[in-house]
């Protein structure tokens, strides 16, 4: 229960470090790196800390969550079957009618240009149903 409550106290940007630096291995590098390209994106995104330990980028609405496991670092992007994906960097959730999400393995190539155009692309979606 204390842990919970020193949370509390926190911003989600601290607790989004405090996470990255608590995995200290390849995910905890790997989700450092996309926050990185969210926020060179989208500059005015909002990260927020949701569902008891997942980091979320938001702006109008959430743009995505960034989920860590065991062998996989996975970045759902809510209205990621919304958009348009050229490059055809989502590669998991790809069923659905709304999600669509990145499963980001050790030693995987991200695309960064396809990376940040796909967060921007979910920004003006969500800046237009705002509207």
């Amino acid at each position: 229960m204390k842990n919970a409550q020193s949370n509390q106290s926190k911003s989600p940007s601290q607790l989004i470090s405090e996470r990255i630096a608590e995995l200290g291995d390849w995910r905890g590098d790997m989700l450092a790196r996309v926050r990185l390209l969210i926020k060179e994106a989208d500059p005015e995104i909002t990260e927020e800390w949701k569902w008891r330990g997942v980091p979320v980028w938001s702006d109008n609405g959430i743009v995505c969550t960034g989920e860590t496991y065991k062998n996989v670092v996975k970045l759902t992007f809510m209205k990621g079957a919304s958009v348009d994906d050229p490059e055809g960097i989502f590669n998991a959730s790809l069923d659905g009618n709304a999600r669509r999400a990145i499963d980001l393995y050790e030693g995987y190539e991200l695309n960064e240009s396809a990376f940040k155009d796909l967060v921007r692309a979910v920004v003006a979606l969500n800046s237009k149903k705002k509207k």
